[in-house]
């Protein structure tokens, strides 16, 4: 990645991997903290690298774009200028508090998409508990196929371990099972799991008042959150057309964007890009790392998005990944034991 910023080759490699442009994605905005067991610190920036972003996209020419004008470069003929979108997901608090005030000082545009159940305190954060159990224990017991396990943590390696697989875990679960195996661990643990969901989003107060920024656009993200590929079909349609209905009506506007819960290429399948055009939306992102192509030659309903390793806080990083020659964040691969213990007993 420095060879490649430092020799201009990604630059280079631009005219032709760069595509129209490139949409971003993040998750959370807040300062950072001292501690050795942070699973999310890939998905969080700091206030201080997003405004470094946001000035050095300025300075390379970037135009900084609604995800209404993304739609339109994808299907219009190339430009001179090169575009990029950035897109926020979860309408998590912090965004408020740390990223908004950065965005409108620069007033560019910028998209947030919504889970619905999250400010009505009705949303189940269930990563959040399996953080605070895991960062506070040093063993954790629970039910796995109908069996006792047990998992000795007290070494932080085997807290991220731990972490990772019980994440797998539950995102593969149906709603129904992963809401009593999270409150069967929350009430062993005495851990808030409701207290910890309300205290991380927005409420509607807090989202009227980013919805009133004229370079907001408000998107939707499901009523629940759910991975949707651990949803029937029935199921995952009524999560995507919900989400749309209820962030219309909160809004009292249009709304046209959708973004996949835990976007990644395992969290949904064929049949969901159907049910989002299905469903009125203009387009829904992923992240699928990838470049915006020109002249229609990009699915709007499988978006390709960069997302940023929260780990990295080099900017010549991000010029690099913008570029298209390479979108796969630089992040440490971690050869979780546990995952191949779970293969070799299947």
């Amino acid at each position: 990645m420095e060879l490649a910023y430092f020799s201009f080759y990604a630059r280079l490699k631009q005219r032709y991997a760069g595509g129209a442009g490139v949409v971003l994605r993040f998750q959370h905005v807040r300062p950072s903290h001292m501690g050795l067991f942070q699973p999310h610190k890939p998905h969080e920036i700091t206030p201080r690298f997003l405004d470094r972003t946001i000035r050095a996209l300025k300075r390379w020419n970037y135009d900084i774009v609604s995800m209404d004008e993304v739609c339109h470069r994808a299907v219009s003929l190339p430009t001179r200028s090169r575009f990029v979108a950035l897109t926020f997901d979860g309408g998590y608090k912090d965004f408020a508090t740390h990223a908004h005030p950065i965005l409108r000082k620069h007033d560019v545009p910028f998209a947030l998409y919504l889970p619905t159940a999250f400010p009505d305190g009705l949303g189940e954060a269930w990563w959040l508990a399996l953080e605070d159990m895991i960062a506070r224990e040093t063993r954790i017991s629970l039910v796995m196929d109908r069996k006792e396990r047990h998992f000795m943590i007290y070494k932080t390696q085997a807290k991220y371990e731990l972490f990772d697989y019980l994440s797998e875990w539950l995102r593969a679960m149906s709603p129904a099972d992963r809401t009593f195996a999270i409150k069967d661990l929350c009430t062993r643990y005495s851990t808030d799991i409701e207290a910890l969901s309300r205290n991380a989003w927005m409420n509607w107060d807090d989202l009227a008042k980013v919805a009133a920024d004229p370079n907001a656009t408000i998107g939707s993200a499901t009523v629940n959150y759910p991975a949707l590929s651990s949803l029937r079909d029935a199921d995952a349609h009524r999560e995507i057309a919900m989400g749309k209905a209820v962030t219309q009506a909160a809004f009292h506007r249009d709304v046209r964007h959708f973004a996949y819960p835990f976007g990644d290429r395992g969290a949904w399948r064929r049949q969901h890009v159907v049910m989002a055009e299905e469903a009125g939306f203009a387009s829904a992102a992923s992240t699928i790392g990838g470049v915006v192509e020109p002249l229609g030659r990009t699915n709007l309903y499988a978006l390709p998005r960069v997302a940023w390793d929260g780990r990295e806080g080099s900017i010549r990083m991000m010029r690099v990944l913008l570029s298209g020659f390479t979108f796969a964040p630089v992040q440490p691969t971690r050869n979780n034991p546990l995952r191949r213990q779970a293969a070799a007993s299947s």
